[in-house]
């Protein structure tokens, strides 16, 4: 199976329902997808509570990174399409910040591809995320 890639990393907002829409083909039975989004609770600061997210990526790096995990899991799984978008700059709490959408002929593949990319776009990817508390903020995460 030959498989569509589309990845991208932008300070544009996420259309999600555009993004799962585009993974998904007459071709397959399944659409698997991972919706993050901005929490008011920090990921790793107690007692803190998170305003927004501020997002960086590298310019070139985290789109080539996230294109050869794409290819990587297509060559894991029956794959026809996938989609995975990440969020730059400033995100307020409640908006999506990352979209990975993976469509196969069943949905064990697509959906255990898309639990692969996201937990390895998260690990591999040069992007970084600063949570903004209403008292300071923290760099949480890294590469």
């Amino acid at each position: 199976m030959s498989t569509e890639i589309s990845v991208s990393v932008s300070a544009a907002p996420i259309d999600v329902a555009a993004a799962i829409g585009a993974a998904g083909t007459t071709e397959t039975g399944a659409t698997g997808a991972f919706v993050g989004t901005v929490r008011a609770t920090p990921s790793e600061e107690v007692g803190k509570q998170v305003v927004r997210l501020d997002y960086e990526a590298h310019p070139t790096l985290a789109e080539e990174t996230m294109r050869a995990l794409a290819h990587q899991a297509a060559e894991k799984w029956p794959l026809a399409r996938v989609v995975a978008i990440h969020r730059t700059g400033s995100c307020e709490v409640g908006e999506p910040t990352v979209v990975i959408a993976c469509s196969s002929p069943h949905r064990a593949e697509a959906l255990e591809a898309c639990r692969w990319l996201i937990d390895e776009i998260k690990v591999a990817a040069p992007i970084w995320k600063k949570e903004i508390y209403t008292d300071g903020s923290s760099w949480v995460g890294g590469h």
